[in-house]
């Protein structure tokens, strides 16, 4: 089923229950999804538990006025960009001043003008939605020019940490990365492995195995790197996958899962006899769900992770592969998140909770609706997807 992009999330703080509720109704005609904060301290408190993209902030309220708010949230360095636009009955010059003094984006003395309050608020968004433009450019100059290190070995960096890791754990450049740097995003993680991979190896020379295994890698990370996925890791013999492109991530896993089958294919024909004594299979598991994207470890060593229930549940359905005796198995979930029709079939294996799980999942079995190669005409149906 199609999925609309995330909305906005703009936090409303107020003591007056009848402030808030003209609000949420005036913001939610406009699409735009709301919390309401009865006072400053539980605005603080939903601050923590999620950032908004904007703050509409009354200033007379008991306890913690909506300065002192403000104050707290521009003295963080997690908070302090998040736009607020103070909406308040003091007209006076000294409490407009003090306003700017707090970094306020605007100050609208009540009573509001709905129309201005939308203007105000498209603008800030579209304004941030132009400086994370911006920003995504100038960090991209960064990861070029930093550590003054030759284009080369900047080059050979990126092998290590692919550019949509960069994105999200350096916000501030190279310098800026640190442990706990993390984004939640819906994500299609794919996990495929090598059946049997330890009976090969032992009956060879470990030159031998690496050479073939490198080759696997090299043929699955064309398949997932054609449709706008990126490798997380290598795990022995195995491949985690990450699949990320707005809205279209469940269609781009499938499809790279596909052509892993063909890419597989041809690696089979080309090592048969010289490296391995029978074909390589493998098993391919495919889930969507929310992960968390960011680096884990210690000051002195951390790699960049994708963490969720999405990712343990892709590696379960990669192992069920082999009690069910199939090569792709595909959620229910990632099949309800597709825009468009595939040139696939869908057999429906099972309904089962998976070992460790609570909520019954959907297997799918997943092949190409055609023996020949499809690889060259799945590029068509994605780009006919996205129109």
């Amino acid at each position: 089923m199609p999925t609309n992009p995330p909305r906005p999330y703009i936090l409303l703080v107020d003591d007056e229950p009848n402030n808030l509720f003209l609000l949420e109704e005036l913001l939610a005609g406009e699409g735009y999804r709301t919390y309401a904060a009865k006072s400053g301290i539980e605005a603080l408190a939903a601050v923590e538990c999620e950032l908004p993209d904007i703050i509409l902030l009354d200033v007379m309220m008991p306890g913690m006025n909506g300065f002192e708010v403000c104050r707290h949230l521009r003295e963080n360095d997690e908070y302090n960009a998040i736009p607020v636009i103070f909406l308040t009955a003091l007209d006076d010059e000294e409490s407009r001043l003090t306003g700017i003094e707090m970094m306020s984006d605007d100050y609208l003395t009540k009573p509001i003008r709905s129309e201005l309050l939308l203007l105000k608020v498209r603008n800030i968004l579209k304004l941030q939605k132009m400086r994370q433009q911006s920003f995504q450019k100038k960090l991209q100059k960064q990861i070029d020019t930093a550590w003054n290190v030759s284009e080369s070995l900047t080059e050979k960096f990126r092998l290590f940490v692919p550019d949509q890791f960069l994105q999200r754990i350096a916000p501030d450049g190279l310098d800026s990365i640190q442990v706990g740097n993390a984004r939640e995003e819906e994500l299609t993680i794919l996990f495929c492995d090598i059946r049997e991979f330890t009976t090969i190896a032992e009956n060879q020379d470990p030159k031998q195995t690496f050479a073939w295994l490198n080759g696997f890698f090299e043929h699955m990370n064309e398949a997932i790197d054609r449709h706008h996925g990126f490798i997380d890791k290598f795990l022995g013999d195995a491949i985690m996958a990450v699949f990320d492109r707005t809205d279209h991530h469940g269609e781009d896993a499938i499809f790279a899962a596909l052509m892993m089958e063909e890419n597989l294919q041809l690696l089979n024909d080309t090592y048969q006899d010289a490296l391995i004594t029978k074909p390589i299979r493998m098993g391919v598991g495919i889930h969507t769900g929310l992960a968390v994207i960011g680096t884990v470890g210690a000051s002195s060593r951390m790699d960049s992770t994708v963490i969720g229930d999405v990712v343990n549940t892709a590696s379960r359905l990669e192992e069920l592969t082999k009690t069910y005796g199939c090569n792709i198995i595909v959620s229910g979930q990632t099949r309800a998140h597709l825009t468009s029709e595939l040139p696939v079939q869908w057999h429906l294996l099972d309904q089962l909770k998976p070992r460790g799980k609570q909520q019954i999942i959907d297997l799918y079995e997943v092949t190409a609706t055609a023996k020949k190669s499809l690889s060259h005409n799945w590029q068509a149906v994605e780009t006919l997807s996205v129109l």
